[in-house]
């Protein structure tokens, strides 16, 4: 029974909203954009985008994180090549 008040009570204060715990009352929210002022180029494009839609930005990082993570490993395994570290062969696993 002390298990299950635990559980009632730790579920209780996790469903409470946060603003129930905050000091004072009411007040503003919070809204949080990126400074363009000082960017250029693909940093002002990102800020922008970023300030315009948290979505397309989520879809676009989402999409160009992987992206770049090809690139880098394919890149990576040129270079590994061409200074004679072969990783197709191994023979004993590492050890």
């Amino acid at each position: 029974m002390k298990r299950l008040m635990h559980f009632a009570m730790s579920l209780l204060i996790i469903a409470l909203p946060s603003s129930s715990f905050s000091a004072g009352g009411g007040g503003e929210p919070i809204v949080i954009v990126a400074d363009t002022r000082w960017t250029s180029g693909i940093s002002h494009w990102w800020a922008t985008l970023y300030n315009e839609s948290h979505l397309y930005f989520t879809i676009v990082t989402c999409i160009i994180i992987p992206v770049v993570g090809v690139i880098f490993g394919v890149i990576t395994d040129f270079i590994m090549a061409h200074i004679g570290i072969d990783l197709t062969k191994r023979g004993h696993g590492g050890h």
